[in-house]
């Protein structure tokens, strides 16, 4: 199959339809899919040659898309306000989470990697789709990430359902992981 650039709505229903896409993000181009669709995190940990066991970001446009799956009560009511002071933005939290997210995507993990993505193109993408998408950087594992499009190997480009256009932000590295129980640096931004 060969990729084609797709529309925001087009985008939307191929990770409906169980897809795996590229959309540019605040730094860095990302893959995503529908994050409880498990033959399309299974297909996109193949195609980024990615270990389960690491779990995965998700991005959503707002909170209300992803507090069903985070146990908020876990926190200390400072961090809870910490975490959500610091969104939209290029801010990724580790958050308890609950059994309803799969040991696909929070890996070998009790909490779930979110952002509530700032990018316009990327929060469009979580509002058409509905909810929180999967946002993983767009290159095989142990290789650069992609800032453009153009950058992704074209095998693993051509793989892909297809890509939503766009600019990445300018941040020059990807957003920062804390862990919110704490706010201990996990990976710098």
């Amino acid at each position: 199959m060969t990729a084609r650039p797709l529309s925001i709505p087009d985008a939307a229903c191929a990770l409906r339809a169980g897809g795996v896409i590229a959309y540019p993000t605040e730094a860095v181009w990302g893959l995503g899919c529908d994050p409880f669709d498990a033959a399309a995190l299974a297909r996109l940990l193949a195609l980024k040659q990615r270990p389960a066991a690491k779990g995965m970001i998700v991005i959503a446009a707002r909170p209300a898309q992803v507090d069903r799956y985070l146990r908020w009560s876990a926190l200390a009511p400072e961090r809870r306000d910490q975490v959500l002071a610091s969104w939209p933005g290029p801010n990724t939290w580790l958050i308890p989470c609950t059994d309803a997210v799969p040991h696909g995507l929070r890996g070998d993990h009790d909490t779930l990697a979110v952002r509530i993505t700032a990018h316009p193109v990327a929060a469009a993408l979580c509002e058409a789709f509905g909810g929180p998408i999967v946002s993983t950087s767009a290159n095989r594992a142990g290789e650069p990430p992609a800032r453009r499009i153009g950058d992704l190997a074209g095998d693993l480009r051509d793989a892909l359902d297809g890509w939503v256009d766009g600019e990445t932000g300018d941040r020059a590295l990807p957003s920062v992981i804390r862990d919110a129980r704490d706010g201990r640096i996990i990976r710098p931004g």
